[in-house]
């Protein structure tokens, strides 16, 4: 005979009518690149690239970034990338002609140098234009693009008004520009034909480049005691005053090696915890003491293997940046998906155009 406690411990494992049929989940990304594979396409492109004097560098992006995106998952599908490596090398054409024109104008004058300075100006923010249009175009998951749908004006606001802005304010401005320029880069990103929206306030930015500015200041005090402490054990001789500027340079890198995985996670934890796409939203959880791990271990094998640990060392990095960032689903990616294909078959994908340029190292 059956008691009322049997029948709740029998009706445990049914599900709760009153929660939502398509609550809410963690999708995280997983990365399932591996670094001996990775070596392979590395060195090849390395290789190729120093026999062609350069001209196979854009095939070598491509090849590297299929395989990054290849290797990249949400939800059981990998990514992919579709970029036209001429699009890259006419990009890079584009861009090695203008800093060669710039370096050889004032060279001439200073009246041709101020003219080519301001034509870079107004070039440099199309330029850009394209290149976020072209990355986002050439990105698919589940076999569908991605797209990007800013326009001019904000790309010159963006690429232009803000950094002379920050020039001008000697850079107080310059954490507004940043904030500004992620804000045009995902407020017009989009999937199939879902928006991203990005919604970090200007006082996170701050807040952000203000604990940077403090390790900075206390790097430039820990560089100059070390410094001092070196003078002084030296006796002052030739030699010691002889090898300052090494250890300077040295102290410099120790202090690098220590803000440069903070800024990375947090920067990175910034953005993508204020990032959405649609009614689903990421979180990244990117700790900078593991990234100072990562990047410290790196440098020291890519230094004693003369450099050939570097793609291990892309692997590495590109791992825990990946999986630390997951997609909170408000409901079904698989529905998702499918709506997103019903609509853009409905409306057409843009396609390439002669205009496609991607100018990105």
């Amino acid at each position: 005979m059956n008691t009322p406690f049997d029948a709740q411990a029998t009706d445990s494992h049914q599900p709760d009518p009153f929660l939502p049929v398509h609550a809410a989940h963690e999708e995280p990304l997983v990365f399932s690149g591996r670094g001996a594979e990775y070596f392979g396409i590395w060195i090849v492109n390395l290789l190729l690239t120093i026999v062609t004097l350069g001209i196979y560098s854009a095939w070598a992006k491509v090849r590297r970034l299929q395989y990054f995106h290849r290797h990249t998952s949400l939800g059981g599908a990998a990514f992919d990338y579709h970029g036209d490596p001429r699009a890259i090398l006419k990009g890079r054409v584009i861009a090695a002609i203008l800093l060669l024109a710039y370096n050889l104008s004032f060279k001439f004058s200073a009246v041709l140098g101020v003219v080519v300075a301001v034509l870079l100006a107004v070039v440099m923010p199309l330029l850009l234009h394209r290149s976020l249009k072209f990355r986002a175009r050439n990105t698919s998951w589940r076999g569908l693009r991605f797209g990007f749908d800013g326009d001019r004006k904000g790309a010159y606001s963006v690429f232009l008004k803000w950094p002379l802005l920050s020039v001008i304010s000697l850079y107080l401005l310059a954490p507004m520009w940043h904030q500004r320029m992620k804000r045009y880069q995902l407020d017009h990103a989009r999937y199939g034909a879902t928006d991203f929206s990005f919604d970090a306030p200007v006082s996170a930015f701050y807040r952000l480049y203000g604990v940077l500015l403090v390790m900075l200041m206390a790097g430039v005090v820990v560089a100059g005691a070390l410094v001092g402490v070196f003078v002084a054990s030296g006796g002052g001789g030739e030699a010691a005053m002889a090898l300052i500027p090494a250890v300077s340079v040295g102290a410099w890198l120790l202090v690098f090696m220590l803000v440069q995985p903070y800024l990375t996670a947090r920067l990175q934890n910034l953005v993508w915890n204020n990032t959405r796409l649609g009614a689903h939203r990421f979180e990244s959880r990117a700790r900078a003491r593991t990234l100072l791990v990562i990047m410290l271990t790196n440098l020291i094998a890519i230094v004693c293997t003369f450099g050939l640990f570097m793609p291990f060392a892309a692997i590495r990095l590109a791992r825990y940046r990946i999986e630390s960032v997951t997609m909170i689903c408000a409901g079904p990616l698989d529905d998702f998906v499918a709506g997103q294909s019903q609509d853009v078959a409905a409306t057409g994908e843009e396609t390439a155009d002669l205009f496609d340029v991607d100018i990105a190292l």
